[in-house]
This record gives C-alpha cells, sequence and structure tokens, in this order.
C-alpha cells in the first residue's frame, strides 16, 4: 500500500479540520520545552569575570592586596589575571617589612603562583553558575564545553536508540516516554552535588530532549494532510522551538541561580502530560504494523470531530492483506543496505552534521560577543523566526536540494566574511554572524522534513534519529569550535563558514522529492544520479547479453 494510497483514502477528513487544528497544536507544544533545555547551558554555565581569591584574613595591607594580583592585557585591555597571583607569603612579608609597591619593589618580578585559595567572581552579572559553583575555571575550565558535550553526547545516544523503539512500539508513547525523561531528570540536577552528577543528568536530559522533539515532529508529519504538513513540519514545530528559544534570556534575566532556573526551565514539561488522551497514534503506524482496526477507529474519531462521514470500509481488506504479506521488520541496518540508500544515508548524514556544528556553535558563541549577553542571545533566537517563516514558502514552492545549497552557501560566505571586519565595527560583524545564524536555520528547517520525505514509512522514524545522531556528532563537537576562539578568533568562523559551503554542494547530489509522494517501502525511494547511471548501466548490460550470446555461437 503506497503512501498515496493512504493519503487518497484519508481525503473524507478534510485537510484543515477541528482535528487537524488540534493535533498541531498539541505536537507544536511539546517542542517548546526543547527550545528551553536545548541551549539553556548559555546561562547555567555562565563564566563571569573573575580573578585569584585573596583570604580576607591574609595578614597584608589594603595597599598590597590591590597589588597581589598580575594584570594582563585581554583584547587589548588590561585586566587582572584570571588564574595567577603573585605568591601569597611573599606578598604578606613585604607588607610587614612596610615595603612600597612600585616604589621600594618592582611588583611584577615577584614570583607567581596558581589560586590556591579559589577565585573570586563577579556577582553582577550571575548570581551563581556551575562555574561559580565548582570553580569550573583555568585548569579546570575544560569541564564548561565537556559539559555542552555531555548534553549532546545523550541526544546522540537518544537519536540512536528512540528511533527504533519509535518504528518498534510507536510515536506516541515514544514522544510521552521521553518528555517525562527529560522533565525529570532536569528536577533531578537541581540536587547535584558535583560536577560530575550534574553533566551525568545533563547526558540523560539530552537523551529525553531530541527523542521527544523527533517523535513529536514523525507523529504529525504522518497524521497531517500533505499541505498542512509542510506548514508544521517546516514552520509550526521550528517556531515551538524558537519559542521556548526566546524564552531563555527572558528567565535568565530575571533568574540569576542556575538551580532556580533549571526549576523554571522543567516546569513547563510537568503540564503536557495530562494531554496524553488527546494526542493519537499514527494511523500510517498501525497500518504498517498490520494494526488494520486500531487505525481506522482513530479516523473515524477524526471523522467524528471534524463533522464529516467516514466511509463504511476505510481500507479495502486486499490492498492491506498485500501490504502484510510483504511487510518486513525493519531496523538501522536497513539504511546501508542497498547502494542507493547508503549514498543518501552518507551524504545526509554530512549535511545533518555541518548544519548542526555551525547551527550549535553559533547558538553557544553568543556569550562570546560584543554588547549585553541576554539581548544577544535573544537576538540570535529571534533570528530564527523570519528563518522559520521564509522556510515554510522556500519548502512549499521550490525543490529541496537548491533550497538547502543556498540557504548553507549562504550562511557559509558571511560567516567566511566575518572574519575581514575590523574589531571598531563589531556591531557589522554581530549582523553578520546573525545572517549566518540565519542561512543555517532554514536549511536545519528544510533538512528534517526533506529527511522525512526520502526515506519510506517503514525506516522513517529510524532514519530521521539516525540523521539527527550523525548531527550529533557535529553538536558534540560545536562547543569545542567556540572553545578554539579563545587561541584565535577568526578559527571558529573559517571552520564554521568552510564546512557550511562544502554541505551545501554535497546537498545538490541528493534526490529530489518535490511534489513526490512519501515512499511506503525501500523500493519507493527516490534514487539518487549514481545509482540511476550504474542500474541503467546494468539493464543495458542484461538486454545486450542474448545479443552477444548469440553472435558469439
Amino acid at each position: 500500500m503506497h503512501e498515496k494510497y493512504y493519503d487518497d483514502v484519508t481525503t473524507f477528513l478534510g485537510e484543515w479540520g477541528p482535528f487537524q487544528k488540534l493535533i498541531m497544536l498539541l505536537l507544536c507544544i511539546s517542542v517548546i520545552p526543547n527550545g528551553l533545555s536545548g541551549l539553556c547551558i548559555v546561562f547555567l554555565a555562565g563564566t563571569p569575570p573573575h580573578h585569584c581569591l585573596i583570604p580576607p584574613n591574609a595578614n597584608i595591607s589594603a595597599e598590597w592586596r590591590s597589588y597581589s594580583i598580575p594584570l594582563e592585557e585581554d583584547d587589548g585591555v588590561m585586566r587582572y589575571s584570571k588564574c595567577t597571583r603573585y605568591k601569597l607569603d611573599v606578598i604578606t612579608r613585604l607588607s610587614d617589612n612596610g615595603s612600597v609597591p612600585g616604589i621600594d619593589v618592582n611588583v611584577t618580578e615577584i614570583e607567581q603562583e596558581v589560586c590556591k585559595d579559589g577565585w573570586e567572581y563577579d556577582r553582577e552579572m550571575y548570581a551563581s553558575t556551575i562555574v561559580t559553583e565548582w570553580d569550573l575555571v583555568c585548569s579546570d575550565a575544560w569541564k564548561v564545553p565537556m559539559t555542552t558535550s555531555m548534553f549532546f553526547i545523550g541526544v546522540l545516544t537518544g537519536s540512536f536508540i528512540s528511533g527504533q523503539l519509535s518504528d518498534r512500539f510507536g510515536r506516541k508513547i515514544i514522544l510521552f516516554v521521553t518528555m517525562g525523561v527529560q522533565t525529570l531528570f532536569t528536577f533531578f540536577q537541581i540536587f547535584s552535588t558535583s560536577w560530575f552528577m550534574f553533566s551525568a543528568l545533563f547526558f540523560l536530559v539530552g537523551m529525553g530532549q531530541i527523542s521527544n522533539y523527533v517523535a513529536a515532529f514523525v507523529l504529525g508529519t504522518e497524521i497531517l494532510s500533505p499541505n498542512i504538513r509542510v506548514i508544521y513540519s517546516t514552520v509550526g514545530v521550528c517556531l515551538c522551538f524558537s519559542t521556548g528559544y526566546m524564552m531563555i534570556p527572558l528567565m535568565a534575566f530575571f533568574i540569576r541561580d542556575w538551580r532556580m532556573l533549571l526549576i523554571a526551565i522543567a516546569v513547563p514539561g510537568v503540564f503536557y502530560f495530562p494531554l496524553w488522551r488527546f494526542i493519537p497514534e499514527s494511523p500510517r503506524w498501525l497500518l504498517s504494523q498490520g494494526r488494520v482496526e486500531e487505525a481506522e477507529a482513530i479516523l473515524r474519531g477524526a471523522a467524528k470531530k471534524n463533522r464529516v462521514t467516514a466511509p463504511e470500509v476505510i481500507f479495502q481488506t486486499h490492498q492491506v492483506e498485500n501490504k502484510l504479506k510483504k511487510r518486513n521488520h525493519h531496523n538501522i541496518c536497513d539504511l546501508v543496505k542497498s547502494s542507493n540508500i547508503r549514498w543518501i544515508t552518507v551524504m545526509l548524514s554530512c549535511v545533518w552534521m555541518v548544519i548542526s556544528i555551525g547551527y550549535f556553535a553559533l547558538s553557544l558563541n553568543t556569550s562570546n560577543l560584543y554588547g549585553d549577553r541576554f539581548l544577544n542571545f535573544f537576538f540570535s533566537a529571534a533570528v530564527e523566526v523570519p528563518a522559520y517563516i521564509l522556510a515554510w514558502p522556500l519548502f512549499r514552492s521550490y525543490p529541496r536540494r537548491l533550497c538547502l545549497f543556498a540557504m548553507l552557501f549562504l550562511g557559509g560566505v558571511v560567516l567566511l566574511l566575518t572574519q575581514l571586519i575590523p574589531k571598531d565595527l563589531s556591531s557589522v560583524s554581530i549582523a553578520l554572524e546573525m545572517m549566518g545564524k540565519f542561512g543555517v536555520t532554514v536549511a536545519f528547517s528544510i533538512v528534517y522534513p526533506y529527511t522525512a520525505e526520502l526515506y519510506p514509512t517503514v525506516l522513517r522514524n529510524t532514519a530521521v534519529c539516525a540523521c539527527s545522531m550523525a548531527s550529533r556528532l557535529g553538536s558534540i563537537a560545536a562547543p569545542y569550535f567556540v572553545y578554539l576562539g579563545t587561541y584565535y578568533k577568526s578559527l571558529p568562523y573559517l571552520l564554521m563558514g568552510s564546512f557550511s559551503v562544502l554541505g551545501g554542494l554535497v546537498s545538490l547530489m541528493l534526490p529530489e522529492t518535490y511534489g513526490m509522494p512519501l515512499p511506503e517501502t525501500i523500493d519507493h525511494m527516490q534514487t539518487i544520479q549514481r545509482c540511476k547511471k550504474r542500474q541503467t548501466s546494468n539493464d543495458l548490460s542484461s538486454e545486450s547479453s542474448p545479443t552477444e550470446n548469440v553472435s558469439m555461437l
């Protein structure tokens, strides 16, 4: 039973009735908590200005106390050293002797030492973060990007596990179970007593976050009609994600303590569980499992809500029986079984990885931009709204791969141009970075439904999760792209820009799905040009073989 058959059979429901409106609304709302938890680490792990702590009970004069921290140049400005101080025992001895710093003693010649008594943090921006809680600075600064990477390692793991579980046990149950995982372990993070405990729980939050996002995405794609499906996948889901994303700086501005901020982030997920009874399972998935009566019951309920009459027999028995005879269980290994699906999977994985690096590195980098951190973060989130709105007409009216190429190429070029902007024109460089984020975001919005269109129903959720899993390798690396900027400020932009342009070129080699029905089986998938040529060659060879054999005789 081809996907086109399903769309034709269910036309009696109409495209935009109360049933479709309710499903789209509820599934979109489920994505808001994902936007909250996805990038909150920017504020949870914010690193305020800091320097070595000089113990209050240290027996030194006020004058020597003010000279106890070395000055270092930081981006053209002299600031207190973040990781060293002058040896406290030497400072104490000089203070006791009555020596005057800068007159009797050349302070810069005094031997330095690490911050043995901890650090003193500027509390103007944050009351507390996990950085100030566990001193994740200097020799432990690597733990900050590692914390973010642990979240994305969880996302990687969730992508691998939940896709197969969803294809085996259903979209709905995985949606709610993984929503529970995300919400519950976010609450547990509040009680973390160490960085290791926080990161381990953040790993589990990441598992739940991507799993319920993909389950909601696929569930809506399979329930809604073709035209509404495009709006849902390119605008609805993405705008709700960006709504949660834009709420983060607002929450962080008013809640400066990291534990209280986690409570605010976790609470919205709690209110979603009572909606279980309003969200049905995917009828397409039920049919693929041979559960025809359950699929018809859902469609009859939808017809009742839309005030239309369902036909007495929705699915023809012989069509379903033929499907059941041919039905086999599929798993992630099927994504590399044939040459065609293998090449599609490899190229899509590369494109997803490039988009993920650009999107998350640019999002995490907002804390390093000039100006107000909260405003920069909000602008980075707000630029996604026009990006998602543009993605809808692009996806609706133009070939998928050309849209993907154009947006990745745009994002890559403006990021490469960023390094050419003088330091005194910071507003221009910020504008270019936001334009790069715009291009990458449009690409991210397009690649999800494009991937869903490329793969058949029997593998769709597994395929989307597998490609998402590949992209998480990019998101795991993204914090370290930002970290490279501490060594050479232009390096992150050079790498992100080059990868984005390369990803755009790779996307041109993928099959086109514009105007095509969703495939039901692997045999219905579109074929890439390389495999088409090989298949044509094999067909010609097989056709010419009898003639060659006759001539040989």
